[in-house]
């Protein structure tokens, strides 16, 4: 072990290095520096170009701004569309999804039975590989679990390195495949070893959606019910995809152009969904919902609940951080269409689960419509605000009985099939690495020689 240096003082290395690596704000504008790669109205800089999806903040129609109307579009096919065709139909749609988001093209019933049972037949994790990689050095942080079985994996494929389109192509099903198990039963390892409770490894029945897995892997006798599925399939298709800009994609795109493997692009992009500023936002409104819930004597209180929202913008309440957690979005404006959707899926939920759940649920829709008008009372706002997807999902994910460790996994276990279309589309037509530019902003200076050195 490396002796610590006990003369070095942590605190004002700190401070050092705070000061020379500050960069002023004025700076930012001086050299028209799109911050997050954004405009100031939030439009993201065009890196590429993608037929995998697109998102628009609004609809135009006859040149005109359409409000309430983000677009969120698979393959060109709006995600409204495309939820309404399998629903109507009563199937589950994230295998039918996945097909369209990595092929182009929507299957026909027999294709989709085949990728179906595909699919399933990639549900196989090597032999031991639970007992001698999950199960080992188990944590509460499942995506940090899910990034190190997703590396260890790279050690058990002989063409690991191997960047041929079909190669990648079987790498990709597989990830898909076994995101579910992976997340599970890292989950279940850390209750059992951590917190000392039941450990249940279930075994995927080869029929089950990728929805019904997910929930009869993780409950000890197995059971859900047909509206629990449904539930938490939606949930997946919506987060399956969002367009090429978001962060742990464009992360993807990134790391794909370098040439590098399946498995260290898959576990860089974890590391990004990880972050509370993209795929950790559910947990932070779960949070925040439960303070305000601590706050209240009365759900239906908008009074109330206005205070607290006020409060939460003066940073006086929460995690005093100045933001509403769920609101707003950075294409959206006043429509996330993923939020309207799913919306419905969790009032239906919320009814089935009963009075308490009902009750939560319209303290949701409170917050979700007095929020936007809080907000756009104190900020300077540049587009509207309304909630998004997270808004909903964490207190969804709650209703299912899912423990708070795998809420983002579950938004990994469905954005795998959009990273792997997006690597496979970069892999098609990249030429070049992706390498932005970063201007120098330190003035030049002279190497001092050691003795001159205070």
């Amino acid at each position: 072990m490396i002796k610590e240096v006990k003369s070095l003082n942590r605190e004002e290395l700190l401070k050092s290095c705070v000061e020379h690596d500050q960069i002023a704000s004025e700076l930012y504008q001086k050299y028209e520096v799109k911050r997050g790669l954004r405009d100031e109205n939030g439009k993201g800089v065009v890196a590429g170009l993608t037929t995998i999806s697109t998102v628009y903040p609004e609809k135009i129609v006859d040149g005109n701004v359409v409000s309430g109307c983000g677009e969120l579009r698979y393959r060109g096919i709006d995600i409204n569309e495309l939820v309404e065709g399998f629903v109507s139909e009563d199937r589950f749609g994230f295998e039918e999804v996945a097909y369209l988001l990595l092929f182009g093209e929507l299957p026909n019933q027999k294709a989709l039975v085949e990728f179906q049972q595909l699919i399933a037949s990639r549900r196989t994790l090597p032999t031991n590989f639970t007992r001698d990689v999950i199960m080992k050095a188990p944590t509460s942080d499942i995506m940090n679990s899910l990034a190190r079985s997703v590396l260890t994996l790279a050690s058990y494929d002989e063409q690991a390195d191997n960047i041929e389109l079909a190669n990648v192509f079987d790498q990709c099903l597989m990830l898909i495949g076994v995101f579910p198990r992976l997340a599970i039963y890292g989950y279940h390892a850390y209750n059992h070893y951590n917190k000392e409770e039941s450990m249940y490894i279930h075994f995927p029945e080869e029929h089950l959606s990728t929805a019904e897995v997910v929930l009869s892997t993780l409950r000890p006798d197995r059971s859900y019910t047909k509206q629990e599925a449904q539930t938490l399939d939606m949930a997946l298709v919506l987060h399956m995809e969002h367009g090429g800009g978001n962060n742990s994609t464009f992360t993807t795109r990134v790391v794909t152009s370098s040439g590098t493997d399946t498995y260290s692009t898959v576990a860089a992009a974890l590391g990004s969904l990880k972050g509370p500023k993209h795929g950790g936002a559910n947990i932070k409104v779960t949070q925040m919902m439960e303070d305000l819930k601590n706050n209240l004597t009365d759900y239906q209180d908008e009074a109330a609940v206005t205070q607290y929202l006020e409060d939460l913008l003066d940073k006086k309440a929460f995690d005093q951080k100045g933001l509403i957690y769920g609101m707003g979005h950075a294409i959206y404006s006043d429509n996330d269409p993923r939020a309207a959707i799913f919306k419905r899926y969790v009032s239906k939920l919320a009814a089935e689960k009963g009075d308490e759940a009902w009750e939560e649920y319209q303290l949701y829709a409170l917050v979700e419509r007095l929020a936007p008008e809080i907000i756009a009372k104190k900020r300077k706002m540049f587009k509207g605000v309304s909630a998004n997807i997270d808004f909903f999902s964490g207190f969804v994910y709650n209703l299912l009985g899912l423990p708070e460790e795998l809420y983002t996994p579950m938004f990994a276990v469905a954005r795998i099939v959009g990273w792997s279309a997006h690597r496979m589309e970069e892999l098609i037509n990249a030429q070049k690495i992706i390498r932005p530019a970063y201007q120098e902003v330190t003035a030049d200076r002279a190497y001092s020689p050691m003795k001159e050195r205070q």
